[in-house]
C-alpha cells in the first residue's frame, strides 16, 4: 500500500471520468439501475469511501442480490471482472479494450418487434432466415437505435427493393443512420421524409433522361449535393430535359456547369441552356466548315463562340469566315485571329463581312489561276495579301496572270511575279499589249538574281534525277509486288526468313540441328527460284535499274564530282 493517499475531503472535490465509449456503446442498452451501479462503483474506485456491497445496495435503494446481478450484466459486457460474489468484490476494466461476451437475447423483449417486422416483409412475400433475424436482434442489442426506428428502415428498404429486400441492406442503412447520429423514431422518420420528398423529383429526372430503374441511395446523395449548392429542382429538371439521355454522372457535369455560371433557378437554367444550345450548334457548324472534328463543344463555346457572339458577329457571317479559313487550312485558333483583325478594322456587320469574304473568294480564284500558270503556290494569308496588293496597284487579272506565266519555273514564283509587276508599275505598263510597246526588253528581261538563277538550275537538276530514281524504284517495287502476290513465292520467302533466324540461333545454342535447318533453307531457295521462273522474273528485277550506272541517278559520282550524264 502506498505511503500517501488523498484525504476524504480532497477526494470529495475530485471528478470521476467516464470513457466516451461507455456513453455511446453501453449506456443506451442498459437500464437506469445498471447505469447508476456502474457509475457509483466507478466513483468508489477513485475515492476513499469505506462502503461494502450491502451498504452500497442500501444507498442505491437496491437489494444486495440485485447489485450482484447488475455487476453480472456488466461482466458480460467485459467492463468489470467479479473477483468474489460473497463478499462482493469487483475489478473495473478499461472500456476501450472491452469486446463484450455473447449474451442470450431474450425473445420476449423483441416479440412485438418481430411480429411487426414479419408483417412488413409479408407485404412483398419476403421472409428473413433465422440467422438474419439473429443479426438484426444482435444489432439492436449492441446499438442505440430504437426498434421502432429500425422498423422504419425496413419499411424504407421494402419500398425501394420490393421482393428483393435483404437483411443486409436494412442493416447497412441502419448502421449509416447510427453513424450520423440518427437513433430515434423521430430522427429516422425525418431522414426518410427527405428521401420521399425527393423521390418524385428523381422519377421526373429519370423519365426525362430515359433511365429505366428505381432511384438508389446514391442518386439521392447526388440530388442532395445539387440542392446544397443552391440549385432548384426546376433547374435540375431543365438540365435533364436538355440532355434527354445519359446518366446522372453526365447530368452532374451539366449541373456543375450551371452552378459555375450562377444559373440556379429554373428560368435562369432555361435561358442559359437555350443560349448554350445555340452556341453549341454554332460551334459544330463552324467545325464542319473548318473540317475539324470536336467531341465536347464547351471549351470552344467559352474560348471562341461567346466572344464572337458578344462582338456582334451573327452565325451566317461566322460561317462565311469559316469557309475562307478552311481554304487557308485554318483551325479555330487561326480563325479567331482572323476575326480579331476584322474586328480591329471595324468589319462586324453582315454586309461588311460578306464584302470581305467575296473579295477573298475572288483572290482565291485568281491565286488558283496563278498556281496553274506558274507552278506550286501555297494558299496562305500572305499570298492573298500579295494578290490584294497587286490589285491595289491597278493591275488587272490579265496582267497578273501574264506575270505568273513569265514566272513559271522560278524557285520563288510569287517573289518573281512581285518583281515583274513592280517593274511594270514603274514603267506605267498596265495591259499585256503595252509590254512590248513601252518596254520591249521587258519580255526578255530576267529579273532574277544570280543566286536565284543558280537555285533554279539546281532545282531543275535535282528534279531531273528525282524523276529518274523514282522511275527505277517504281519498276523494282512493281516486280516485288507481282512476286509477293504469288502464294508459292510468298510461302518460300517466309520460310527463308524464319529459317535464317533459326539457323543463326542453332549455330550458337544447338549446333546439332543446324544441318537440318540448312537443308530446309536450300529447299526454300529452290522453291523461291522456281516461283520466280514461273512468273518470268529474276532477282535483278527486284533491284532499281538506274539509267546511269556511274552515279545511280544521283547526279554525283562516288568521289563527289558532278556526273556528266546530266549534260549528255
Amino acid at each position: 500500500m502506498s505511503f500517501s493517499a488523498f484525504s476524504k475531503d480532497f477526494t470529495a472535490n475530485m471528478f470521476t471520468s467516464v470513457e466516451n465509449q461507455f456513453i455511446t456503446k453501453y449506456l443506451p442498452q442498459a437500464d437506469g439501475d445498471a447505469v447508476r451501479v456502474y457509475l457509483f462503483g466507478l466513483y468508489l474506485c477513485s475515492c476513499k469511501e469505506d462502503l461494502d456491497a450491502v451498504n452500497t445496495a442500501k444507498l442505491l435503494r437496491l437489494t444486495p442480490e440485485k447489485l450482484v446481478d447488475i455487476f453480472g450484466f456488466w461482466e458480460e459486457c467485459d467492463l468489470v471482472h467479479i473477483l468474489s460474489r460473497d463478499p462482493l468484490c469487483v475489478e473495473y476494466l478499461p472500456v476501450n479494450s472491452a469486446v463484450g461476451k455473447p449474451k442470450a437475447i431474450r425473445p420476449e423483449k423483441y416479440a412485438e418487434f418481430n411480429r411487426e417486422l414479419l408483417r412488413k416483409l409479408q407485404k412483398v412475400g419476403k421472409d428473413f432466415k433465422p440467422y438474419e433475424m439473429g443479426r438484426i436482434l444482435e444489432f439492436l442489442e449492441n446499438n442505440p437505435m430504437e426498434p421502432q426506428a429500425f422498423l422504419l428502415v425496413v419499411e424504407y428498404c421494402v419500398k425501394k427493393d420490393g421482393e428483393k429486400v435483404s437483411a443486409a441492406h436494412a442493416l447497412n442503412k441502419a448502421k449509416k443512420l447510427c453513424e450520423n447520429g440518427k437513433f430515434t423514431f423521430e430522427q429516422v422518420e425525418s431522414e426518410f421524409s427527405d428521401y420521399n420528398r425527393h423521390e418524385n423529383t428523381l422519377e421526373k429526372i429519370f423519365a426525362a433522361m430515359g433511365i429505366f430503374r428505381k432511384p438508389q441511395e446514391a442518386d439521392y446523395e447526388i440530388l442532395e449535393k445539387w440542392l446544397s449548392k443552391g440549385m432548384e429542382t426546376g433547374a435540375v429538371l431543365e438540365c435533364a430535359n436538355a440532355l434527354k439521355k445519359g446518366t446522372l454522372s453526365t447530368l452532374d457535369v451539366l449541373v456543375g456547369e450551371l452552378c459555375e455560371k450562377g444559373a440556379h433557378t429554373a428560368r435562369e437554367a432555361k435561358e442559359y441552356l437555350t443560349r448554350r444550345e445555340e452556341l453549341a450548334s454554332l460551334v459544330y457548324k463552324t467545325a464542319r466548315k473548318l473540317g475539324v472534328r470536336i467531341q465536347n463543344p464547351r471549351a470552344y463555346i467559352e474560348e471562341y463562340a461567346e466572344k464572337w457572339s458578344e462582338r456582334g458577329y451573327d452565325p451566317e457571317s461566322l460561317l462565311l469566315v469559316a469557309g475562307i479559313s478552311f481554304k487557308l487550312r485554318y483551325g479555330f485558333e487561326e480563325m479567331d485571329a482572323l476575326l480579331d483583325s476584322l474586328y480591329s478594322e471595324g468589319i462586324v456587320d453582315a454586309t461588311g463581312v460578306k464584302r470581305y469574304c467575296d473579295a477573298r473568294d475572288r483572290q482565291f480564284r485568281l491565286l488558283q489561276s496563278v498556281q496553274k500558270a506558274c507552278g506550286v503556290v501555297k494558299k496562305t494569308q500572305s499570298a492573298l495579301d500579295m494578290v490584294a496588293t497587286w490589285q491595289s496597284w491597278n493591275f488587272s487579272e490579265a496582267m497578273i496572270l501574264e506575270a505568273a506565266a513569265r514566272s513559271a519555273g522560278a524557285a520563288a514564283p510569287l517573289s518573281y511575279m512581285n518583281k515583274l509587276l513592280s517593274e511594270w508599275k514603274r514603267e506605267g505598263i498596265f495591259s499585256p499589249g503595252e509590254i512590248a510597246q513601252k518596254a520591249p526588253s521587258a519580255a526578255k528581261t530576267d529579273l532574277r538574281s544570280e543566286a536565284a538563277i543558280a537555285a533554279d538550275r539546281r532545282t531543275d537538276r535535282e528534279h531531273h534525277y528525282a524523276v529518274l530514281r523514282q522511275k527505277a524504284n517504281a519498276a523494282a517495287e512493281s516486280a516485288r509486288k507481282r512476286a509477293e502476290a504469288d502464294e508459292g513465292f510468298r510461302a518460300a520467302e517466309s520460310e527463308l526468313r524464319k529459317g535464317e533466324i533459326e539457323l543463326a540461333k542453332a549455330e550458337v545454342y544447338s549446333p546439332e540441328t543446324a544441318a537440318e535447318i540448312g537443308r530446309r533453307l536450300e529447299r526454300a531457295r529452290a522453291e523461291r527460284a522456281a516461283a520466280l521462273g514461273r512468273l518470268g522474273l529474276s532477282e535483278t528485277d527486284f533491284l532499281p535499274a538506274f539509267s546511269c550506272k556511274k552515279c545511280s541517278d544521283t547526279g554525283y559520282l562516288p568521289d563527289g564530282r558532278p556526273c556528266d550524264c546530266y549534260r549528255n
